[in-house]
């Protein structure tokens, strides 16, 4: 074939219709003399449809549709976040969450280590001068490059890091838990509130899909209303030196670490706030890293509507995290239900004459990167979070209330925030947007 007369394949594409078909085929027959042109079928059929491609549902019937395409902001218009606390939460999972993130790009780094944040930032392609101190709140707040703060040190400095950043005029993403007291909470809704800012807890699993998930089934009646749930959430822990085990720092063991996903998630599920608790505290008594916290929390909590919560957590088991919802007719169990990622979500039910057990098999997202983005969203279209300040009170109070029926071995009496009002979700803002 002369050289003025050779395809590439990208021409081919470009071209489409009978030529590309014909071409691409191998061996296909020219049509006879006078046939008539068989139609273009262009290879490309993306249209750009409210800021985004969109493509036909190519699959049939019998498959799921796709999930629309990224539709990711430009790097210019995405909110920019400094990440204040270097350690094996933002490294490992934060930080490169940016790279899946739509709405939120890393534009600097706040650490106590000079040699890791210059490295991290290096890492990350940040520029020299978007690193900082400890001690760099002023030069931040100079920095129009920097709308957010994503505040994950130790608990026992949230509220002290999160004041420090809503002076600066930064809106402020916090780890969980909120802080150690109840009393830092407030401080730091204040103070968020008098600087105009907005402030945000990060309970990744409100945001998750799976989790989501189980919030829906709950709600909507499909399997009856939920009577029982059953949260544990455990792990062992080793390196008497972390800070987890510092009550000044951590503010207590297993429950505010990984006891409050167990809380927090029963909470959100229902949408109600529990009127009574009841718990007990264990450690072992020849372990010397528990000389201050606790190694495991045993909690019930009981809810208006009547339903029952049992929730357990602690650091001297394997790991296992686990969500189920008994109702009268099904038991839905969400496998890993507060881990990272890897959660599945199992339904258990009678059809007909049989016990079946349905997976509902969805789609994994980055949790980290789901939460980025909404706060993002939020700053950027003026919204409430779904986890505002408001949420952390709420869990810290009813911590409170847990170690101290744990303390006494009486029953303590809850309820919803002062002033909160009646209904569901009294601690919480607009529903999260589903991730495309």
């Amino acid at each position: 074939m002369a050289d003025d007369t050779r395809l590439s394949r990208r021409n081919l594409l470009a071209a489409g219709g009978a030529l590309a078909g014909a071409a691409m085929g191998g061996g296909a027959q020219a049509a006879p003399p006078g046939t008539p042109p068989a139609p273009s079928v262009p290879a490309d059929t993306g249209a750009v449809q409210g800021g985004r491609v969109m493509f036909p549902n190519w699959r049939g019937a019998g498959d799921r549709p796709p999930a629309p395409s990224p539709a990711p902001q430009p790097p210019g218009q995405r909110v920019g976040y400094c990440v204040v606390g270097l350690g094996r939460l933002s490294l490992d999972e934060i930080l490169p969450a940016f790279g899946e993130a739509k709405r939120a790009r890393l534009a600097a780094v706040m650490s106590g280590s000079p040699d890791k944040a210059k490295l991290v930032a290096r890492q990350y392609g940040l520029p020299d001068d978007a690193v900082y101190g400890y001690d760099g709140w002023d030069r931040l707040k100079a920095n129009p490059n920097v709308q957010a703060v994503y505040i994950v040190t130790p608990n026992g400095v949230h509220r002290d890091n999160v004041v420090a950043a809503a002076a600066a005029g930064k809106q402020v993403l916090c780890e969980k838990p909120m802080a150690v007291s109840s009393d830092e909470c407030r401080e730091m809704i204040a103070a968020c509130a008098k600087a105009g800012v907005k402030l945000m807890i990060a309970y990744r699993c409100q945001y998750e899909p799976h989790n989501r998930a189980v919030i829906k089934l709950a709600r909507s009646g499909e399997f009856g209303r939920p009577r029982l749930i059953q949260a544990f959430n455990g792990q062992t822990t080793g390196l008497p030196e972390q800070w987890r085990l510092r009550k000044a720092l951590a503010g207590g063991g297993s429950l505010p670490d990984i006891g409050l996903y167990c809380l927090n998630t029963t909470r959100a599920v229902l949408g109600e706030e529990p009127n009574l608790i009841q718990a007990q505290i264990h450690s072992p008594p020849d372990d010397p890293k528990y000389r201050e916290v606790e190694e495991t929390a045993s909690f019930t909590l009981h809810f208006p509507s009547g339903v029952i919560a049992q929730c357990l957590s602690s650091y001297g088991v394997y790991e296992a995290r686990s969500l189920t919802l008994h109702t009268g007719t099904a038991a839905i169990d969400l496998q890993n239900a507060f881990a990272y990622q890897g959660q599945r979500l199992i339904i258990g039910h009678r059809d007909g004459k049989n016990a079946a057990r349905d997976e509902k098999v969805l789609s994994p997202k980055n949790q980290f990167a789901l939460e980025l983005d909404h706060f993002a969203r939020c700053i950027q279209e003026d919204l409430r979070p779904r986890t505002p300040g408001e949420e952390g009170l709420q869990d810290q109070v009813l911590m409170e209330a847990i170690y101290e029926a744990a303390r006494t071995g009486a029953p303590v009496k809850v309820g919803p925030p002062p002033g909160a009002g009646s209904g569901l979700d009294v601690t919480r803002g607009p529903e999260p947007e589903e991730p495309g």
